[in-house]
């Protein structure tokens, strides 16, 4: 939708040859623009209250940058770009500002969100320190919507004091986000020292019996801990989305 026809719609609700209530529905439904690759939802925020996010992976380089270049000329201030490869990030960046973080391959183009009061507190805990770069595409996600985030990283169950130390850290928390591989086995443990929701994230982290994550999701789906969601293998982004959603209500 451009000016010219949101400008049309209001002056039907003006003229009441359309009412307020109808005028929200078509505004809320206007369709995507079809760049022939990707059709894009410019409303997805109206729908949503956030914009499209770009998933970088399988894209090819000039694609991201197409899609970016789009958004941003269609009024969005910065643009959230995840599993962005290291080739789209360089290629991108010489024709826009461009944040990128190499260990999440999170980008933002356009403008890096400053937040003077970030709401809330958002905790995001990892077993092990090779569960970071999952946990940090959770953590950049929830700060790019203005969640405040506390990082507790390498608190897992095989040094469990690590953990109980920074418990009033996890007490004072509004979500968890709990990341681990191998067995899986932080996001019980959290879930049964919090009174908030525990988002656990299994990650592809493991031997060969972890079978890429799915011995720690199946782990985290039977935890006896109440409280405790689950999102998929190594989805930082789902569960920093969610947290957020959560963290701001």
């Amino acid at each position: 939708m451009d000016k010219r026809e949101l400008e049309s719609i209001l002056d039907k609700v003006a003229k009441g040859e359309m009412t307020a209530q109808d005028a929200a529905v078509k505004i809320k439904t206007e369709p995507y623009e079809d760049l022939g690759f990707a059709k894009i939802d410019y409303h997805r925020g109206v729908r949503q209250g956030a914009a499209e996010v770009i998933y970088g992976a399988g894209k090819t380089k000039e694609q991201v940058c197409s899609i970016v270049q789009s958004m941003l000329a269609h009024g969005e201030k910065s643009v959230l770009i995840t599993r962005m490869s290291k080739d789209a990030y360089v290629y991108v960046s010489e024709r826009l500002p461009l944040f990128y973080d190499e260990l999440s391959k999170i980008g933002i183009a356009g403008e890096k969100r400053k937040y003077e009061n970030p709401a809330g507190k958002i905790v995001i805990a990892t077993g092990g320190t090779s569960d970071i770069p999952v946990a940090e595409e959770a953590a950049l996600t929830a700060e790019f919507y203005g969640s405040n985030v506390l990082r507790l990283y390498d608190v897992g169950v095989s040094g469990i004091h690590r953990l109980f130390d920074r418990a009033d850290d996890l007490a004072t928390a509004r979500v968890v986000v709990a990341v681990a591989g191998m067995e899986g086995a932080l996001a019980s443990v959290v879930g049964g020292m919090v009174d908030c929701p525990v988002i656990a994230v299994p990650t592809s982290v493991g031997y060969g019996a972890n079978f890429g994550g799915v011995s720690a999701l199946l782990s985290m789906l039977n935890s006896c801990a109440s409280g405790v969601s689950v999102v998929n293998i190594d989805n930082g982004f789902g569960a920093g989305y969610l947290a957020n959603m959560i963290n701001r209500i």
